[in-house]
């Protein structure tokens, strides 16, 4: 992740699910402790982009729903993702978080979020 400027460090988590049936069970945050357990142990921050139906697991957990405005940087510069807007949640570990800056994620195929 760039922001400010910096390259961060940054574990990003997806595609966290549990089935219909095991729901509210403790499972994704069973799932999550471990995850947040290694982002802390070696990350600037922890990122991810929920659903509406994941997001309240994840503020339960003292992750932040980001307040600025995301982008991604493409191979032909940095371009905005306005329809990740309202769904990314941060977990800072070792930096201020400035939401008024850009949140910056590096490229890869696929989904960039």
């Amino acid at each position: 992740m760039l922001h400010r400027g910096r390259a961060l460090r940054a574990g990003y988590v997806e595609a966290v699910a549990v089935a219909g049936p095991y729901r509210r069970r403790g499972l994704a945050s069973a799932v999550m402790a471990e995850l947040e357990q290694i982002i802390r142990g070696g990350y600037d921050l922890g990122v991810l982009s929920a659903s509406d139906a994941g997001a309240a697991l994840y503020l339960s957990r003292g992750w932040t729903l980001w307040q600025g405005r995301s982008a991604a940087l493409t191979p032909t510069g940095a371009v905005a993702t306005p329809e990740e807007d309202g769904s990314l949640f941060v977990l800072p570990v070792t930096v201020d978080l400035d939401p008024a800056v850009e949140l910056i994620c590096g490229w890869r195929d696929g989904d960039l979020w």
